[in-house]
């Protein structure tokens, strides 16, 4: 199993309920393929770099997932599908992201722990 990252963005005129609702349809289909969920982000609204759909900003979501290759086509059909969903981008990690990643996110989570103390 290879090791995938997918942010993707949701259009602004969800609401919070709304869009967490789309984001579970896709954890949903990806652990019912076979896919383990290691990370999942919210990066919450933000401005776009340009216009999309005639729309400034979006909803941003990361999900950070190991799983077969054959996974990702369902998953990326899926989004193409959802016209909730305004852009996506897969990638594979490979040794050196998934490190980092686990650095990053161990650094998140000290500094949480700290604020907390």
């Amino acid at each position: 199993m290879n090791q995938y990252e997918t942010v993707f963005i949701l259009t602004p005129v969800l609401s919070d309920e709304q869009m967490k609702e789309a984001v579970k349809k896709y954890e949903d289909q990806l652990t019912n393929n076979g896919a383990e969920i290691v990370h999942e982000e919210n990066w919450g609204m933000r401005k776009l770099a340009y216009p999309i759909q005639k729309k400034s900003t979006g909803f941003y979501q990361l999900i950070e997932y190991k799983a077969e290759g054959n996974v990702i086509a369902d998953v990326e059909t899926e989004l193409k599908r959802d016209e909730r969903v305004m852009r996506f981008l897969t990638v594979k990690l490979d040794k050196h992201a998934i490190a980092y990643n686990e650095k990053k996110r161990k650094k998140a989570e000290a500094a949480a722990e700290e604020a907390q103390a």
